[in-house]
């Protein structure tokens, strides 16, 4: 397994602080080193008034997941169990992954991993007067909220964590400028990409663009080709596995504006 140092080819994170190690594991049994430029970190809301939320949100006829951040933070607030009758739903496989690790066997999740697919479930279709917990974090998914609402939904939201801004480390940046080996940017957060560019110096935004992006979904293709980025691929889902399937495929071929 090789280690950052002696890696061929290198992926460069955008994850939360201290969420990075499933995905560098991951990466090292490729033969690749990963770079985190973290520009952001999730803290718990643990207050009275998140708990209250979480606590009614569990307790609607469908409870939906809007990221495995998402379920570890409620898991740490309240024991996670699905009550007879209850539809218990997640944006994705990762999610729904985190929410059977806390022992709920019964989880519907999409294909297609973001707010779009889960709005195509069957699950989501006829949901006029239904309680939908929706536990997620501040600004969280905006296309999914107002679509559960426009079908009659009533939602009960509870924001169960937040997003912090931290600053990249001056050591990340001198990393990003001494790379040498081929590398891609992996883009699963439209939002730490903008915490991202907002404070990056010019120097090494500029060097970021130049590096292939592999983007989670065409959301994600889109705004990655918006900020700059002239190489854009777009990963078959947001796993790991996924993403490292992507950057090894925009690696292995020529860039045609080379």
């Amino acid at each position: 397994m090789a280690s950052d140092k002696d890696a061929g080819w290198y992926v460069i994170s955008l994850r939360p602080q201290g969420g990075h190690e499933a995905l560098r594991r991951a990466a090292a049994r490729r033969g690749a080193g990963l770079l985190a430029l973290s520009p952001w970190r999730v803290a718990v809301r643990g207050d009275e008034a998140a708990r209250a939320a979480l606590a009614r949100a569990l307790q609607g006829d469908l409870v939906l997941f809007t990221s495995p951040a998402a379920v570890a933070a409620a898991a740490s607030l309240q024991h996670l169990q699905a009550a007879p009758g209850q539809t218990w739903l997640a944006v994705g496989s990762g999610t729904a992954h985190a929410l059977r690790r806390q022992g709920v066997a019964r989880v519907s999740a999409p294909a297609r991993m973001d707010s779009e697919g889960l709005l195509a479930l069957p699950e989501l279709q006829a949901i006029a007067g239904k309680r939908i917990g929706f536990v997620t974090a501040p600004a969280g998914r905006n296309l999914l909220a107002p679509g559960l609402a426009e079908r009659g939904a009533r939602l009960e939201r509870a924001d169960v964590y937040e997003r912090t801004d931290v600053a990249v480390s001056a050591r990340s940046l001198r990393a990003l400028e001494q790379l040498r080996a081929p590398a891609c940017v992996l883009i699963s957060s439209g939002g730490a990409l903008e915490r991202l560019v907002a404070q990056l110096p010019s120097t090494a935004l500029e060097t970021l663009r130049r590096l292939p992006a592999i983007a989670a979904s065409e959301r994600l293709a889109t705004q990655a080709s918006q900020t700059g980025f002239a190489r854009v691929l777009q990963a078959a889902g947001p796993r790991n596995a996924h993403m490292l399937d992507a950057a090894e495929t925009a690696l292995s071929r020529p860039d045609p504006l080379a």
